[in-house]
């Protein structure tokens, strides 16, 4: 049974869903994109229901996650005191973007508590600094004009075509269900009250060998270019990973293939067939 659980830290309340599941593997750790929620997590919660372990939490300033007061935090930080006060001392970590920066990141800092890391198109703190294409400049440049006039449903649609749809593609790619929960969990984060300063992990990128394994790694094709890039740079640099470059989708396949992502996850072990 799915339990929703309300974990105090410094200035915040954080949501999270934990379905326990007593099969002897680690749990599974779901960390959402910057765009998103735990919700992106919803087919993959689904499909481990009955099989594993599974946790999935709003970071401050999205969901149902409430904010008292900004504070200065650290987002390994607040993941730590999920997985305490929850009791685990050993989890499998699933992040997407953002999500695969904080898993990398504790990964690094703890490597005895990460049993294995699955790193959806991965944010990686310290990374070069990214050579942006035209149409993602263009798109970056349009959400800052309507962030200036203050066009929040605006930055929201753009945000949509950027990270969900993919800068190369027709605004609206991707519709129906996805893209409706897509508007709903970026609207909660662009209408959040400020959570405080974010104080930054040391750098990753040039410790990415250090990570424990397995390592998977999964990106789409139609995700902006240097993102793409950077994930096949670091399928070289860490031969031992098993990778998925999917066809024909974005930043969030999670969210906008959940039926594919969700057979990457039993290819790479994390699920039964």
């Amino acid at each position: 049974m799915q339990v929703t659980h309300w974990v105090p830290v410094d200035g915040a309340e954080l949501a999270v869903e934990y379905r326990p599941h007593d099969d002897g593997r680690p749990p599974l750790v779901f960390l959402h994109a910057g765009v998103c929620d735990g919700r992106m997590w919803d087919g993959a919660m689904a499909a481990a229901a009955g099989q594993r372990a599974a946790l999935r939490m709003d970071r401050r300033g999205f969901g149902r996650t409430s904010i008292s007061a900004p504070r200065p935090y650290a987002w390994i930080d607040d993941l730590r005191a999920v997985l305490d006060a929850l009791g685990l001392d050993r989890v499998e970590l699933v992040g997407c973007s953002q999500g695969g920066r904080i898993a990398i990141d504790l990964a690094l800092a703890e490597p005895e508590r990460v049993a294995g890391l699955t790193l959806v198109a991965p944010s990686v703190s310290g990374a070069p600094v990214p050579v942006l294409s035209g149409a993602a400049q263009a798109l970056y440049a349009a959400i800052d004009v309507a962030g200036a006039a203050g066009d929040r449903a605006g930055v929201n649609r753009l945000q949509a075509w950027l990270w969900l749809d993919g800068p190369g593609q027709p605004e609206g790619r991707v519709g129906g269900a996805a893209c409706e929960l897509f508007l709903a969990m970026n609207g909660i984060a662009l209408a959040a009250p400020p959570a405080g300063e974010v104080r930054p992990a040391p750098d990753a990128w040039p410790h990415l060998e250090r990570l424990p394994g397995p390592v998977h790694l999964v990106w789409g094709d139609l995700d902006l270019p240097h993102l793409v890039e950077r994930c096949e740079r670091m399928a070289t640099r860490l031969p031992a990973a098993r990778c998925w470059r999917l066809a024909g989708l974005a930043h969030l396949p999670p969210l906008e293939a959940p039926e594919r992502f969700n057979a990457v996850l039993r290819e790479a072990g994390l699920l039964g067939v």
